[in-house]
């Protein structure tokens, strides 16, 4: 399993369930409103909205707060206009961040991102810095059940033109590449399969450790970071350790 996705399983035990499904809800609303605002509010004409509706769905947000989202995107010319802008740093131990956000006031995000990589002894780098160690690709995720074979599940996968399939302890993770990435959740869908998670991510090439010292100040740049509004998603190259040792 990816180092994003060990953090995220370790992260989502932490804290209030509500505050998290909060932010969350929060940050879905904005990719909605991008996707509705440049490509119209049909998802069916529309790849990047059904994309976003799919993974507001997997997040159990209720089909009235995401309708209400692209009617409010479509209907509405004078809210907020949010832009999708990346971010590139290093954290301790040379570990590899990728910050995606979207944010209606660059001017507020980049001081607030390079705060935190300061603060927390790390380092905002340029462009194309740590990006090199990554690549993009759809993940698709599957909640473990005993009706699933997971042979038949990979043949199924690569049929439908999927890269790999993983078997973590409770998901198997599909991997995609990007342009297949809608096709194969769809035929995914349409066999039947209950999705608990599919969208584009950053997946590392390699995973490098930190040490022990440095495990703190790593995890705590992570969840700040994540925390901040403007930010959708982060991605590192961090093998995160089983037990962190911090609460």
């Amino acid at each position: 399993m990816s180092g994003h996705n060990k953090w995220s399983k370790i992260k989502n035990k932490k804290g209030s369930e509500d505050a998290r499904r909060g932010k969350i809800f929060t940050k879905l609303n904005r990719i909605i409103s991008v996707a509705v605002r440049e490509g119209g509010d049909n998802p069916e004409y529309n790849p990047a909205l059904k994309a976003a509706i799919d993974k507001a769905k997997a997040e159990n947000m209720p089909n009235d707060n995401i309708e209400r989202a692209i009617k409010k995107a479509s209907g509405s010319t004078d809210g907020a206009n949010f832009e999708r802008v990346i971010y590139e740093g290093y954290a301790k131990d040379g570990v590899a961040v990728i910050v995606d956000c979207l944010t209606d006031n660059k001017n507020r995000t980049a001081p607030d991102i390079r705060h935190l990589f300061d603060k927390f002894g790390g380092n905002l780098g340029t462009d194309g810095s740590v990006m090199f160690m990554f690549n993009r690709k759809g993940i698709i995720e599957i909640d473990k059940d005993d009706s699933i074979d997971f042979d038949e599940l990979m043949l199924e996968a690569i049929e439908f033109g999927a890269e790999d399939v993983e078997e973590d302890e409770d998901v198997y993770q599909i991997t995609t590449s990007v342009d297949e990435f809608q096709p194969v959740v769809d035929k995914f869908k349409e066999a039947g399969y209950k999705l608990s998670k599919a969208d584009l991510s950053y997946i590392a090439d390699n995973l490098i450790e930190a040490q022990e010292s440095n495990l703190k100040q790593i995890a705590k740049l992570i969840e700040n970071l994540e925390d901040n509004d403007d930010v959708q998603e982060v991605y590192t190259n961090w093998k995160v350790p089983e037990d962190l040792g911090i609460d």
